[in-house]
């Protein structure tokens, strides 16, 4: 079975509906083997008091693409992603333009995915690398 990578961009971004993503304007760009994208906007919705990318909005755009990712590789009508520890090194300040959260499998087990994040400016430039591990859980009702 060969990745859609249409398809997974699709029910990703369908995930963001009424949710804090959605408010963040998070949008999933691009996927493939073992990776997921997204993108959002710096502006004053993510600043914090000093103007500036706010670190927590920082690991909610790693958080999102981390557990997004991990229902790349499970059945998400039978099962779930619970993010269970992240932690994020913060690099360089942004102030307005776009950033892009890039997570890269480590290690995928059957009940816990581990992710390395890289948030990242236009120009490539490393903004935070982050971690997130994942735990994979049966879907309720």
């Amino acid at each position: 079975m060969s990745f859609d990578k249409e398809k997974a961009l699709e029910m990703c971004n369908r995930f963001c509906d009424n949710t804090l993503m959605e408010t963040l304007e998070i949008v999933y760009t691009d996927a493939g083997e073992g990776f997921l994208e997204a993108k959002m906007p710096v502006n004053p919705r993510v600043h914090q008091p000093m103007g500036l990318l706010h670190g927590g909005a920082t690991v909610a755009l790693a958080e999102s693409v981390g557990s997004a990712a991990s229902l790349l590789f499970v059945n998400p009508e039978k099962q779930e992603a619970r993010g269970i520890e992240i932690s994020a090194n913060h690099l360089r300040s942004k102030r307005e333009g776009v950033v892009t959260g890039t997570a890269r499998i480590v290690h995928k087990g059957r009940s816990l995915h581990l992710w390395e994040v890289k948030i990242t400016d236009e120009e490539g430039r490393l903004i935070s690398l982050c971690k997130i591990t994942n735990m994979i859980l049966p879907r309720k009702g």
